[in-house]
């Protein structure tokens, strides 16, 4: 059993990585962590997050409390509490699956420092289809991608505070990585005016409770070809995230992904 602690029980992440964490057979949650000053700090997970019934692990305020009782720990919090996490996590050479976005270049050039030292996995998105997108886009753009007008529409709910997604950088990324040039010289976001030849466009869309959805289109003279996910919930994400402790666990110090799981 893979003993794991859980950054952020009651966010939307959270709160369904607890549910599918807690029915595998291959994990066992011992703990959670939660910020400072919250009612219910010491309660039972399994109360805290509707399972139903206690799971006999608590809600701790600092991780250092719990951390030596852990294998992985799973965070889907903030760019903030993700870096203390991993910083705390890499001086006790414990596993992370971390799935926050919004992380500035500089932060993740510092989880690259701290991956030196522990097992990281960073996924901006954990859904198994979208990071068969990612392959689908790679193999498109190296036939296309050199003549096509890119364009990428991403949409979440009004509450998402990084725009664009986690999951659009990515697909940028992957794009220009397939035409060997770096995705800060092509990327223009939130267009006005002229389109700039052969830039990847971004457009963003905060709005209502929409999920996850994600669109590139590839566009010649005469035709085009959009490439998109949907995904009606955040259950996909969170299985996908367990899917990642499962794979995480005993693995050597490194930055991984979920390519490598694939």
């Amino acid at each position: 059993m893979i003993n794991l602690v859980i950054i952020g029980p009651k966010g939307k992440m959270g709160k369904l990585i607890t549910k599918f964490a807690y029915e595998s057979e291959k994990i066992n949650i011992v703990g959670a962590v939660a910020p400072k000053g919250r009612d219910y700090i010491g309660e039972d997970i399994g109360s805290v997050c509707n399972l139903g019934k206690n799971i006999e692990a608590i809600v701790y305020d600092d991780l250092n409390d719990i951390i030596q009782k852990c294998d992985v720990i799973v965070d889907y919090t903030s760019p903030e509490v993700s870096m203390e996490v991993l910083k705390t996590a890499a001086k006790h050479n414990k596993s992370v699956v971390c799935g926050t976005t919004g992380f500035s270049k500089e932060q993740f050039d510092t989880i690259k420092d701290f991956s030196n030292d522990t097992p990281i996995l960073y996924a901006a998105n954990t859904s198994r289809l979208v990071n068969l997108m990612y392959k689908i886009l790679d193999m498109v753009t190296k036939s296309v991608g050199d003549e096509a007008d890119i364009e990428i529409l991403e949409m979440h709910d009004r509450l998402k505070k990084d725009a664009p997604s986690g999951t659009a950088k990515e697909m940028g990324s992957v794009i220009a990585n397939s035409l060997n040039k770096e995705l800060s010289d092509l990327a223009e976001y939130g267009r006005c005016g002229e389109r700039k030849e052969g830039s990847i466009g971004y457009h963003s869309i905060r709005s209502g409770d929409i999920s996850s959805s994600h669109t590139v289109m590839f566009g010649l003279m005469g035709e085009r070809l959009e490439i998109t996910h949907h995904a009606y919930n955040w259950d996909c994400f969170a299985k996908g995230a367990c899917k990642c402790i499962t794979y995480l666990y005993g693995k050597e110090a490194g930055l991984y992904s979920v390519e490598d799981i694939l």
